[in-house]
């Protein structure tokens, strides 16, 4: 009974992606400025999606909830890190950091099975295109939006709710900038190596599968388009399937890479460096990478502007 009453109803302290020096001011600017800027991205390109007929269509209908998850993703994270950065204070309550590994969860796996969703979007459209329009129907699509939803929380209140019955012991220091799993585990008080099995089993069903699929989906994409042989078609291919994978690898690779490590195996620092690249640079990169590279987004803006 005493170890369990470890587990609840005492605060965490998070250790911070910042110290409190002269640079670390400077990092905290450059973390806020991506914040804005993620946010600021991510609407525009919800914004336009929803007024621009043009882009009524199931691609851009999950890219507009991709876009919806990215700023909920790096929402969970970052203005917390910036109130205690700036009050001086590392302090976050058992329940807020149940809410934010529960929230962090469902959107990581979503956006997670998202991804693959759009890539099947696109083999249906250029290997398929004649059933299009049945097969990528709206009630497909919102079903495939709810589904990802659905998995996801479920995936993620299961995880929540083992970890955090789990009796903690010591200090209660988080070793990171937000609570994340592998470094609650660190402060378990007993052997967890059976439960990581269960977190890599989950890491293979949202993320491994969705990113093989991904990479089936395009290859037969590129087979396709390279055998009809026009040259427009196939540079508006390579340019659909290279910003796509781009940021599929991006957050697959470093999500499979935290995720799957032995807990023996994981660094403090390393582990850091590598959640900045998929829960603020990514959602910053992306509505830049699926706009500037695409003529329908870049018309739709400057229709509107217009």
């Amino acid at each position: 009974m005493e170890t369990g009453n470890h587990s609840c109803g005492t605060d965490f302290t998070l250790f911070g992606l910042f110290q409190y020096g002269h640079m670390d001011t400077f990092l905290f600017t450059v973390i806020a400025l991506l914040f804005a800027v993620a946010l600021i991205g991510n609407i525009t390109l919800v914004h336009l999606i929803r007024l621009d007929r043009t882009l009524h269509t199931p691609m851009y209908f999950l890219l507009s909830q991709v876009s919806i998850i990215d700023m909920m993703y790096i929402s969970t994270t970052v203005p917390k890190m910036a109130i205690n950065f700036l009050s001086n204070t590392k302090t976050i309550s058992f329940l807020g950091c149940l809410i934010q590994v529960f929230t962090f969860l469902t959107l990581a796996g979503c956006e997670a099975l998202l991804l693959g969703f759009m890539s099947y979007d696109r083999y249906i459209a250029i290997c398929q295109p004649l059933r299009y329009s049945v097969l990528m129907s709206r009630k497909i699509c919102c079903s495939m939006v709810a589904g990802a939803w659905s998995s996801s929380s479920i995936n993620a209140l299961v995880h929540t709710v083992y970890v955090f019955q789990l009796p903690f012991c010591g200090s209660r220091i988080v070793n990171h900038f937000f609570c994340d799993i592998p470094s609650l585990l660190s402060l378990v008080c007993e052997d967890t190596s059976q439960y990581e099995h269960l977190i890599v089993m989950s890491v293979l069903v949202l993320v491994l599968i969705p990113f093989l699929a991904i990479l089936a989906s395009y290859a037969r994409v590129l087979v396709v388009v390279f055998q009809i042989g026009s040259g427009k078609g196939q540079s508006r291919a390579v340019s659909t399937c290279s910003s796509h994978l781009t940021v599929a690898s991006l957050f697959y690779v470093t999500t499979f890479s935290t995720y799957t490590q032995p807990h023996s195996l994981h660094s403090p620092g390393r582990d850091k460096v590598v959640a900045v690249l998929y829960s603020i640079i990514t959602p910053v990169l992306n509505p830049f990478i699926y706009s500037l590279r695409n003529k329908d987004v870049m018309g739709a803006l400057r229709r509107q502007m217009g």
